[in-house]
């Protein structure tokens, strides 16, 4: 069985490290076999999609924004392999008011995923657009996951 590092470097993707929160809220919550991530952005871009920012690059920010929730995933549980499965992603576009799409621009983020961790990275998804985000980054998103715990993985469930 291939773990999700072995697919992470055969697509050529390194996680970065994690920044500190910027503000008073915390990267994840777990509850039960649920993690909660916070909403994360591209920072170092800002723009409207469909005036500033083309579609394209759009999708190429959602794909390095999964980048940036796979390290939160990572330093949360330890391990991306514990996750069993993508439950729901809420993707945040910060357009103009007459863009209409949303979803592909989300997609970045979706392909990542499921490229990443194959059907179990299928999920629900929410792509919306904003009138504005936080320092008018193109985009955020937040994830649900469901993991194993530690034991069951060993074989103690």
């Amino acid at each position: 069985m291939t773990s999700v590092y072995d697919r992470l470097r055969a697509i050529g993707i390194e996680l970065p490290p994690l920044p500190p929160p910027v503000g008073n809220y915390i990267h994840a919550v777990r509850t039960g076999n649920l993690l909660f991530l916070a909403g994360k952005g591209v920072g170092e871009h800002t723009g409207k999609v469909g005036c500033d920012v083309s579609l394209e690059q759009a999708y190429a920010f959602a794909r390095s924004t999964g980048i940036a929730l796979l390290s939160v995933i990572h330093h949360e549980l330890g391990s991306l392999d514990r996750v069993s499965r993508i439950v729901k992603v809420l993707g945040l576009v910060n357009a103009v008011p007459d863009f209409a799409d949303h979803p592909k621009v989300i997609d970045g983020c979706s392909d990542l995923f499921i490229e990443v961790f194959g059907e179990s990275g299928r999920h629900a998804r929410t792509a919306i657009g904003a009138g504005s985000t936080p320092d008018q980054i193109p985009l955020e998103i937040e994830v649900v996951v469901e993991f194993t715990h530690l034991h069951e993985i060993n074989g103690n469930a």
